[in-house]
């Protein structure tokens, strides 16, 4: 919303994954990208994680990745991160809080993504 989307990539990462653990460790590559008239500045986010059991975790935090970036318009913030889940699949949503140079608070949604480990999904 705002003038800001949200492009999601994400991988599993076999490496650090163990099935017998349960441990399956994904990666995601978010872009956020002001397609606004206005800058902004990320101050925080809130996750949603649901696991293949329907167990649900949420994570709140300053900023991403460390950063809380400024994103002027036409510009884009890019970060990696990891989430590990206890079974092969699962789905992560939430949102962004930014405020903007007139101080005003708004969030901009992350839409459910999926996470998959290869042939987990049949």
């Amino acid at each position: 919303m705002r003038g800001f989307d949200v492009h999601v990539e994400t991988r599993f990462i076999a490496s650090e994954s163990d099935a017998s653990a349960p441990r399956f460790v994904f990666a995601y590559t978010i872009t956020i990208a002001n397609t606004g008239a206005q800058a902004a500045q990320l101050l925080n986010r809130r996750w949603l994680i649901t696991d293949g059991d329907g167990d649900q975790e949420e994570v709140r935090g300053p900023g991403v990745v460390g950063n809380q970036p400024h994103i002027a318009p036409g510009e884009a913030f890019r970060y990696t991160s990891a989430c590990v889940l206890e079974t092969a699949v699962g789905t992560m949503e939430g949102h962004y809080e930014f405020r903007n140079a007139a101080g005003e608070l708004f969030d901009v949604p992350i839409k459910r993504f999926s996470l998959e480990a290869p042939n987990a999904v049949h």
